[in-house]
């Protein structure tokens, strides 16, 4: 069923695999947008303690281990992490290639979903301790707004340096960038 908006333009119905590519896709973006405004920074400031949640990188890099570790529990496959972020904080540029690498990953991983693999439940442990279960679309959902949460953290901080933090609502992504989704009609 197709809906029509206030201009009587024929709009998809929202499902939830067409959701999750889009939200795969948007994060990955501004992720990108992110680490391209940390890099613009003077030397040091991405790295320094701004109290809290520590510095930019750290932030950003726990966001990093916790997306590791949800794509272990996807592939059903050890992780190897015992905290939520790592002692040593990796270079700046190298989190943001890495950080590209696994984005680039979830966006073919929810690309490649199916409605069966959707609400397949996932059992697995938390860093912390104790049993988990989630559906792989949750765990999906769970990483995209995991990175949101802290890349506003990250913005905040940048927003302290006297300097303005990219602009990363999902509107602004949806009017600057529409994604290409999987099954989607060529323009």
């Amino acid at each position: 069923m197709a809906l029509r908006d206030l201009r009587g333009t024929k709009r998809q119905t929202m499902n939830p695999l067409r959701n999750l590519h889009m939200l795969t896709r948007y994060n990955a973006w501004a992720n990108q947008r992110m680490f391209e405004a940390l890099a613009k920074l003077p030397a040091g400031v991405p790295q320094k303690d701004n109290g809290g949640f520590g510095s930019m990188i750290f932030a950003m890099n726990h966001n990093y281990v916790i997306d590791r570790i949800f794509r272990g529990h996807l592939e059903g496959k050890p992780h190897g992490y015992t905290a939520r972020n790592t002692e040593v904080m990796p270079a700046l540029d190298a989190l943001a290639a890495a950080q590209a690498e696994l984005d680039a990953w979830y966006v073919a991983y929810a690309d490649g979903l199916t409605e069966a693999l959707h609400d397949q439940v996932v059992e697995f442990e938390f860093i912390g301790g104790g049993a988990g279960a989630m559906s792989r679309g949750n765990m999906l959902l769970h990483v995209t707004n995991h990175m949101t949460y802290h890349r506003g953290f990250v913005g905040e901080m940048i927003n302290r340096e006297r300097t303005k933090p990219p602009r990363m609502d999902l509107t602004v992504f949806l009017r600057d960038a529409p994604p290409r989704l999987p099954g989607a009609a060529a323009a």
